[in-house]
C-alpha cells in the first residue's frame, strides 16, 4: 500500500526524528538521496556526472537547503553547480557553504536575471528547490521566471520533495507552478503528488526513504498496489455456487441508451460474482449480448434475490425504478442518471452500504458548484460528498478517489490511462464494482479495486490505440490474471 500523509504529520514526524539524530543528519540523507537521483538523470540526459551542468533554483527554505548539499555532492564528481538564490540573505548556510567547498558557484537570481535564464538554457540539468511542502498560491513574481525558463529550456527538471508552487496537501494548483521531469519525495508520499491538478505538474516521482515515524493511522491517502488488490479480488472456493458467489442486479438501461445496459452488464459478469440478473428495457440487447444474464421486465422488486444493486446508468428519467432500489437492503451503486434522480434524503437515509460514482460535472451537480470547482480541488470534493450523502463516493478522473463517509485515508487510484475517456467506460466501471459489492466487498474496497482493475483494463485494451468500452470490458480478465499473477 502506498500512503501519502499531510504536511503537518511530516512536519511533526521530522521533528521528532530530529531530536533523536545528529544536527543536520536528516537533511544530509534527503541530500544524498536527492543527488544520487539527480546522477542517475544527468546519466541519461547528459552521458555523465562529470562536466555536466547543473542549476540549482535554490529557495530560503529547507528545501533550497537539501537542493544546495545535493549541489555540492554532484559538484564533488565534478558536474558544474550553479546555484541560483531567489533570496540570497534567507539561503541555508550550510548548503551554501559546503557547494562553495565543493566548488559551485553562487548567484542572486533577481540581481542576474539575464544571465541567470542563460544559465539555466545551457543546463543539462535544473534542480527545483524554490518552495517546500509549506507552500500555498504558487510561485511567488520573483520565480515565475526562472520556472518558465526551466519550462522552455532542454534540460531535465528534478523537483525538491514536491514542484515548487502546488499545494502538497490538497493538490490544487493556484497560479504559476514548476513542471518537473521527476520529483524526488522524502519520507513518504504527500497528497499532491498523487491527485490532479498537481500530479501532472510531478512527472516521475520516486521516495526517498529518510526513516520518518510516520502512524499508519493517520494517512491522508492510499493507493492499492497489485499486491493488495489481489488479497482483496474474490475467489471461489469448491463449496461455492453462483449464489455463494453473490448475485448483481443492474437495473440500467433506456429504449434510447439501450448500450448502457450492455456495457454495465459486462463489466458484472467479468467482477467475481456469481451470477448477474438485469432489469429494465433494454432486456432483448442484453440477452442478445450475454445470454448467460438472467433478465427480467417485472421491476426491481420483483426480480429475485440479489446481494447487491448498480442503478442508474443510461436510465434516462426512470425515477421509479430508482427510488425502488435506494429502497433494497443490500448495497447499492448509483451512477450516472441515477445520482440526478436519487432523492437525496432516501440516499441519507439507507442503513445498507451505498456507493456513488460520478464524473466530475455530475459530482459539481450534486455539490451546487461549476465543474472546475471540483476539477481543482478534487479531494475536497470527494470528502464533501461523502459527509453530505452518508456514502462512499467514487469520483472519477485521471486520479479516481474514493472516500468513505466515515472518514479515514481516501484511496487514490492512477492506473488508468486518456483513453479511458470515451463513451460508455463508466458504466463498464460500475458493472464491475457492482459485481464486487455482491461478492462481499466493502464499498470503498470495491470502488477501489474496480477502479484499479477498470484503469489496468483499460491499458492492455488502448496499448496506445483508441479503444471502446466494450474493449475495455474484454480487457478485465486479463488485468485480474495480471494482478493475480497468473
Amino acid at each position: 500500500m502506498r500512503t501519502a500523509y499531510s504536511v503537518e504529520t511530516v512536519r511533526n514526524a521530522e521533528r521528532e526524528l530530529m531530536a533523536r539524530l545528529p544536527e543536520g543528519a536528516l537533511m544530509q540523507r534527503a541530500a544524498a538521496g536527492l543527488a544520487a537521483a539527480c546522477a542517475q538523470v544527468l546519466a541519461r540526459v547528459a552521458g555523465r556526472v562529470y562536466g555536466s551542468r547543473v542549476v540549482l533554483l535554490v529557495g530560503s527554505g529547507d528545501n533550497g537547503g537539501d537542493a544546495l548539499y545535493a549541489g555540492a555532492r554532484l559538484a564533488r564528481r565534478g558536474a558544474g553547480v550553479t546555484a541560483l538564490l531567489l533570496a540570497p540573505e534567507r539561503a541555508h548556510a550550510g548548503g551554501l557553504a559546503a557547494l562553495r567547498r565543493a566548488g559551485g558557484r553562487v548567484a542572486d537570481a533577481g540581481a542576474a536575471s539575464g544571465s541567470a535564464g542563460e544559465s539555466i538554457a545551457r543546463a543539462d540539468l535544473v534542480v527545483d528547490g524554490i518552495v517546500g511542502i509549506g507552500g500555498k498560491g504558487g510561485l511567488r513574481e520573483a520565480a515565475v521566471p526562472l520556472a518558465d525558463a526551466a519550462a522552455r529550456s532542454r534540460a531535465a527538471v528534478v523537483a525538491v520533495d514536491l514542484p515548487s508552487g502546488v499545494d502538497a496537501d490538497t493538490g490544487q494548483v493556484r497560479g504559476d507552478v514548476v513542471r518537473a521531469d521527476l520529483t524526488v519525495t522524502f519520507g513518504t508520499h504527500k497528497p499532491g503528488l498523487l491527485i490532479d491538478p498537481a500530479r501532472e505538474y510531478a512527472g516521475a516521482v520516486r521516495l526517498v526513504d529518510i526513516g520518518l515515524p510516520l502512524p499508519a493511522e493517520a494517512a491522508e491517502l492510499e493507493a492499492l498496489q497489485h499486491a493488495d488488490v489481489a488479497r482483496l479480488l474474490p475467489v471461489p472456493a469448491a463449496e461455492s455456487d453462483k449464489y455463494r458467489r453473490g448475485v448483481v442486479g443492474i437495473a440500467a438501461g433506456s429504449a434510447r441508451y439501450p448500450g448502457a445496459a450492455v456495457l454495465a452488464v459486462a463489466g458484472a459478469l467479468r467482477g467475481g460474482a456469481g451470477a448477474v440478473r438485469y432489469v429494465g428495457p433494454a432486456g432483448d440487447a442484453v440477452i442478445a449480448r450475454f445470454p448467460e444474464t438472467l433478465v427480467s421486465d417485472q421491476g426491481p422488486e420483483r426480480a429475485g434475490r440479489v446481494q447487491a444493486w448498480v442503478v442508474g446508468p443510461g436510465a434516462g428519467d426512470d425515477a421509479a425504478t430508482v427510488a425502488q432500489v435506494l429502497a433494497a437492503k443490500v448495497p447499492v451503486l448509483i451512477d450516472a442518471d441515477g445520482l440526478r434522480l436519487a432523492d437525496a434524503d432516501a440516499v441519507r437515509a439507507r442503513t445498507a452500504p451505498t456507493l456513488m460514482t460520478p464524473h466530475a460535472g455530475e459530482a459539481a451537480a450534486l455539490l451546487g458548484v461549476a465543474r472546475e470547482e471540483v476539477e481543482g480541488a478534487r479531494l475536497a470534493s470527494v470528502r464533501e460528498l461523502a459527509a453530505r450523502y452518508g456514502a462512499t463516493v467514487l469520483l472519477k478522473g485521471s486520479t479516481t478517489l474514493v472516500a468513505s463517509a466515515k472518514g479515514g485515508p481516501v484511496r487514490v487510484n492512477a492506473t488508468g490511462t486518456s483513453w479511458l475517456a470515451t463513451a460508455g467506460s463508466g458504466d463498464v466501471l460500475s458493472g464491475l464494482a457492482g459485481s464486487l459489492l455482491a461478492a462481499g466487498l466493502s464499498a470503498v474496497d470495491a470502488g477501489s479495486v474496480a477502479a484499479y482493475l477498470h484503469g489496468l483494463a483499460g491499458r492492455f485494451a488502448a496499448q496506445g490505440a483508441p479503444a471502446g468500452a466494450h474493449d475495455v470490458a474484454a480487457s478485465i480478465p486479463r488485468a485480474w490474471r495480471d494482478v493475480r499473477g497468473n
